[in-house]
């Protein structure tokens, strides 16, 4: 009887097994012991971390996403050396000068997966952490979607700078019908010196940037340029509500368009501007409609010459055919439109056909203030 009962016990035991293989496992302690990010802004963000585990940690994976406007989720992965072990401690650097770099105030998410060799894993829960630049003390002032943030100046310098923002808002709803979707941040540096050192390899010229992707312009604007500031930031912050208006995974808009609606949000065209646009015109040596598509001339004054003519060519669109003309000219590249089949869809003219109807524009124009 009893010889039965231990058969029977025995057998049990081996039912249990084969029904629960874990049991007779020795327990998973593959663990993560601490995790961190460190900034150094804007050049890079350092990531470590320790784990913990009965048999060798073998594979270490970062994997991180940025949260910018995009078609479909990226997440990026990075494959971290170290030494195998049962305790690790291991690190990963981004170095921002391979990527081109991020605005300051932008998110990032990351996690880890380890794998030991046993084939255990783990991944943990994912992380956010605000690329911000704090070698300053930011301050930060909110109306609507807009937030603009200084370190330098009073508050009265910044709601001076925030009424600018909003006003260029309303313009360009009102002369385009375009509003933003998102919440737009402006970064306000003291000086263009100070900016140049918040990005990586700036152009010695740089004076503000537009992040369009990430909804976020940095301007330098010390107190004493107001002025000068106020143009420049509603110029930069115009292309953040156009790109919002019109992203896509089709293509861009053409430079002229983009270029023209910031300078004629910005107002009446300036005067070194306008001198050198009168002078084409008189030499007959206007850049095409369609050459103003491609990226404009690195030669200053033609550049110049491209922002001026790019401006009329806007104005003379709006003050042919109107907002709702402008506004489905956007949408039209919204959907994917090429350059001269949005113009056609919405104008009933291709771009040498705007090229032609502008150059006459121009020259009553010029021959009125004559």
């Amino acid at each position: 009887m009893l010889k039965r009962f231990a058969c029977l016990l025995l057998v049990a035991f081996f039912m249990f097994v084969l029904v629960n293989p874990v049991a007779v496992q020795a327990q998973n302690t593959l663990r993560i012991l601490k995790s961190s990010a460190q900034i150094d802004f804007p050049g890079k963000l350092t990531f470590t971390i320790s784990a913990q585990s009965n048999a060798e940690i073998k594979d270490i994976r970062l994997k991180y996403a940025v949260d910018r406007m995009s078609f479909a989720e990226v997440t990026s992965e990075a494959y971290v050396l170290f030494q195998p072990g049962t305790r690790v401690d291991a690190t990963w650097e981004w170095d921002m000068r391979k990527g081109g770099g991020l605005p300051p105030g932008t998110a990032i998410f990351y996690w880890w997966k380890v794998s030991d060799a046993s084939g255990n894993s783990i991944e943990t829960e994912p992380a956010r952490l605000m690329f911000n630049d704090d070698r300053y003390s930011w301050r930060s002032l909110t109306e609507g979607l807009i937030t603009l943030h200084w370190y330098q100046g009073d508050e009265a310098f910044a709601r001076e700078l925030l009424k600018t923002a909003v006003q260029a808002q309303i313009q360009l709803k009102n002369s385009t019908g375009a509003e933003p979707e998102k919440p737009l941040h402006i970064y306000i540096y003291a000086s263009a010196q100070d900016l140049r050192g918040a990005m990586i390899f700036p152009q010695e010229w740089t004076g503000g940037v537009a992040f369009t992707r990430h909804s976020t312009i940095s301007i330098g604007i010390a107190p004493a340029e107001l002025a000068w500031g106020k143009r420049a930031m509603t110029h930069e912050f115009t292309h953040l509500i156009i790109h919002q208006q019109t992203f896509n995974p089709y293509g861009d808009l053409p430079t002229w368009l983009d270029e023209g609606l910031a300078m004629y949000n910005e107002g009446d065209l300036q005067t070194s501007f306008a001198s050198l646009l009168i002078k084409a015109i008189i030499e007959d040596k206007l850049i095409s409609v369609r050459s103003l598509s491609s990226p404009f001339s690195a030669f200053p004054e033609q550049a110049v010459l491209s922002y001026a003519e790019s401006y009329t060519i806007v104005a003379f669109l709006i003050g042919n055919y109107g907002q709702s003309k402008m506004l489905e000219l956007l949408t039209a590249f919204r959907n994917g439109s090429g350059y001269d089949e949005a113009l056609t869809k919405v104008y009933g003219f291709d771009m040498d056909g705007l090229d032609s109807q502008w150059r006459e524009f121009l020259k009553k124009a010029v021959k009125a203030v004559k």
